[in-house]
């Protein structure tokens, strides 16, 4: 018999404690409140309104001052796709970090926020024309080769010197989910390895007058969680450093390295990595007699995806033949990856406490796959009106953001020693209109 059976009020009031690891550094109740950044969730949700993604600064800014502590004589380079906005760019400049971006709009972003050029690379498995037309005008310092259209391309494009860095597939399985393994062979990204195309990419970025080589770029995927998948990673493409012909003065291992969503699961071993794939790499180029490449590293989401919450109010509970459904006034438009990719969240209802029962927490587009999160506890007596806090949604949220059913996208809140400030602005149907001719 549990404490809640014997003392039914205690059942009542009680509720579950804040789960370490998954909430922003400093996230605490009070009276059942969640307070982040020092500002009550209550009065964040009242102030800017729900759906609200709420990012803490100092969380985001320990996460990437933690990247750059541990590998000393790295470039950290944050990955701006993660969280395309100014004002976090300005964070990462600000704190020494380097930036990735994937296209023209994200390197506008970057511009907005003065991020210096030299300090920006551009990738990604298609580059239009005005994309790397963009990083030409802009000046960035790296450019990351994908195929041989496009290194002819850049080649004709780019003036005397511009550096670039190619694509490897390296063939290693991260061992995460199939629609973000980006390692493996016979996919859309990067040069493969075992077929020899990736050598071939080098010989032909070496013939191209405008264009020299910086290094080598690998990705092998997202929510990474074995070390070892680095380190295969190091020996596979440092036969191919040795090949070159020529040296190969930097090395990026992309990102991809995993933050916790439930609880119980572990935040990625920062400390090993940087222990072991040091080591790897030293070792790899000491046998093949080549020069140790500067390291790369492109950490997004576990620099950002804890640092996020964000809350929904309830607008609806349903009772189902087998489940209870909870519908609140967000959903995939502000959070896709439940159904693009099965991604599992934690939610906790903001205000008060309950005897929990599991629910279903569902958005309000027309899709049936609109669900947030499955078998979630809930006080039983879960009502129109509550508030709810869904953890760990700084990474891929405010990026993967989209207007169906016409809904426009949240704000982005910043919070930090109890002031909390917009980002990014909530969006409103003249927004949403203004595109229309």
């Amino acid at each position: 018999m549990t404490l809640a059976e014997l003392l039914p009020s205690t059942g009542c009031s009680a509720e579950p404690v804040l789960e370490a690891g998954l909430w922003p550094d400093g996230t605490r109740l009070d009276a059942s409140d969640l307070v982040i950044g020092g500002v009550p969730a209550t009065r964040l949700a009242a102030r800017f309104g729900t759906p609200c993604q709420v990012l803490d600064e100092p969380t985001v800014r320990s996460r990437a001052a933690a990247f750059v502590r541990a590998l000393p004589g790295a470039e950290v380079v944050f990955a701006g796709k993660s969280l395309p906005c100014p004002e976090v760019y300005r964070w990462m400049a600000a704190d020494g970090l380097s930036l990735d971006v994937s296209s023209a709009g994200e390197l506008a972003l970057a511009r907005a926020a003065v991020f210096p050029a030299r300090r920006i690379i551009m990738h990604g498995n298609v580059k239009t024309a005005e994309d790397l037309k963009a990083a030409l005008a802009y000046g960035v310092s790296r450019v990351v080769v994908d195929s041989f259209d496009e290194i002819a391309q850049l080649g004709a494009l780019a003036r005397h010197g511009q550096e670039v860095m190619v694509r490897v597939t390296p063939g290693v399985d991260a061992h995460t989910h199939a629609a973000v393994a980006t390692g493996v062979d016979d996919q859309k990204f990067g040069f493969p390895l075992a077929s020899g195309a990736a050598l071939e990419a080098v010989r032909r970025v070496a013939g191209q007058p405008s264009l020299r080589l910086a290094g080598l770029h690998c990705h092998i995927g997202s929510q990474v969680r074995h070390v070892a998948s680095y380190e295969e990673t190091v020996r596979r493409v440092a036969g191919l450093v040795a090949a070159c012909g020529t040296r190969v003065e930097q090395l990026d291992l992309g990102g991809g390295f995993c933050a916790p969503y439930l609880p119980g699961e572990p935040s990625f071993d920062l400390f090993g990595f940087a222990h072991r794939v040091r080591g790897a790499l030293n070792y790899e180029c000491a046998v093949r007699r080549v020069p140790v490449p500067r390291l790369l590293v492109e950490p997004g989401r576990s620099i950002v995806a804890n640092a996020g919450v964000t809350l929904y109010r309830v607008c609806a509970v349903k009772y189902g033949v087998n489940r209870t459904f909870v519908a609140v006034d967000g959903g995939m438009s502000d959070n896709p990856r439940p159904a693009l990719y099965g991604a599992k969240y934690t939610v906790r209802l903001v205000g008060r406490g309950g005897r929990p029962r599991p629910v279903t927490v569902v958005g309000r587009h027309c899709e049936a796959g609109d669900v947030l999160a499955e078998d979630v506890p809930l006080p039983a007596d879960v009502h129109a009106g509550d508030l709810l806090a869904v953890a760990a949604t700084g990474a891929y949220h405010h990026a993967l953001a989209s207007n169906y059913n016409q809904v426009g996208r949240p704000p982005v809140i910043a919070v930090r020693d109890g002031v909390a400030r917009p980002v990014v602005r909530r969006e409103t149907e003249e927004d949403l209109l203004r595109r229309y001719v």
